[in-house]
């Protein structure tokens, strides 16, 4: 908790907000607690144990993996993807709700569907559901509301146990959807035996272990609230990344144009060359996350070009690799993890950052304009 690092307002002192300006503040300050309670007795010894949920049996002969979800738990999804992909050895699709029930898939019998959805009513996440079921498709459920819809129809669930989210800008049930992801990556590794044991149990206390790199990360709020208060006149950004540290360039992105009303766009990294490098100006903020080390290297020429035509880089990186981003303007460090894990990391500065951009403009960060909690219809 840092929150000796800004002054409150005595208006701020809410019942509910427990004397923070905004819920959304609040939220993104209880993350590692939520993250403690999602990940509760679900790791032994480092090995991830999902005996208790009754959810094994869902995963006998699949051979591949749909991942469906809209705006952050999409998002939490890519991270899915990637892990599962990674250590499991499983082929994932993923794709955005709204889109699902469009496609003409050539279903088959060994696969599984992946939902995720905080509310558990999202309606377009609800129709991918039902569609898939009506072709005898297995489904897993990911959502933060016991006894929601899309919980009820599903086969099996898992809660995430954010606690409620009143901010409509997702903070807190995304990390928590991060975190299911992985231990159901781990758990299917393990089972499949295709990544090493030992390895895995580094993994699994690594993850129990990433409330405290939150916490970490929560120490930079007082360097990226005077960023904010340095950009927050801007009308353009762009997020990139590589790997893993793209989807969280995405969500990034998301919560900027939530909360503030500037526009933000996010690519991989390597997209750059291929069009948007021409809407790079001079002054244009480009926020990136540096933190898989063996693609640093590909990533910071690509800086070095949007440096070369006036733009400002903003790099949230691990403490390992800071000495390779000083090309960058702005430098905000977190703490140095398993680059498999780091999105849960990474997207805490972003959070923060699109925060105060937002309450340096003045807005209502926890009901922005055009927005909902729960988007109940198609």
């Amino acid at each position: 908790m840092v929150r000796e690092a800004f002054e409150l307002s005595p208006a701020s002192v809410v019942e509910g907000k427990d004397g923070y300006d905004h819920f959304m503040l609040k939220e993104i300050h209880e993350q590692p607690e939520a993250l403690r309670r999602t990940l509760n007795g679900y790791i032994k010894d480092g090995l991830v144990d999902l005996s208790d949920l009754e959810i094994n049996e869902l995963f006998d002969g699949i051979k591949k993996i749909y991942i469906v979800g809209c705006g952050t738990a999409y998002h939490a999804g890519l991270v899915g993807r990637r892990a599962i992909e990674k250590l499991a050895k499983i082929p994932v699709e993923i794709d955005i709700a709204s889109e699902f029930c469009y496609r003409d898939i050539p279903w088959g019998t060994d696969e599984l569907m992946i939902i995720i959805s905080q509310s558990g009513e999202t309606a377009d996440t609800l129709a991918a559901m039902r569609e898939a079921k009506k072709f005898g498709t297995r489904v897993l459920a990911v959502t933060n509301v016991v006894d929601s819809t899309i919980a009820r129809e599903a086969d099996k669930v898992i809660y995430t146990q954010a606690g409620p989210e009143v901010s409509i800008a997702s903070t807190k049930a995304y990390t928590c959807q991060l975190a299911i992801m992985y231990l159901l990556a781990f758990n299917l590794a393990h089972q499949r035996g295709t990544w090493d044991e030992q390895e895995l149990r580094q993994m699994g206390n690594d993850l129990v272990n990433m409330d405290l790199n939150i916490e970490t990360a929560l120490g930079q709020e007082p360097r990226i609230k005077k960023i904010a208060q340095r950009y927050y006149q801007v009308e353009n950004t762009f997020f990139l990344g590589r790997g893993f540290d793209a989807a969280v360039a995405m969500e990034g992105a998301l919560k900027l144009k939530e909360t503030s009303y500037i526009h933000a766009e996010a690519y991989p990294t390597g997209e750059l060359k291929h069009g948007p490098i021409a809407l790079i100006t001079e002054g244009v903020p480009v926020l990136t996350a540096i933190t898989q080390e063996s693609l640093v290297e590909r990533s910071i020429s690509n800086l070095k070009e949007i440096k070369a035509r006036g733009g400002v880089i903003i790099a949230v990186c691990t403490e390992n690799l800071k000495e390779e981003c000083q090309v960058c303007d702005e430098i905000i460090p977190i703490p140095a993890v398993n680059p498999i894990l780091t999105p849960i990391v990474t997207v805490v500065p972003l959070q923060l950052f699109a925060y105060y951009m937002a309450v340096t403009r003045g807005n209502n960060v926890d009901q922005p304009r055009n927005l909902t909690k729960a988007v109940t219809v198609e």
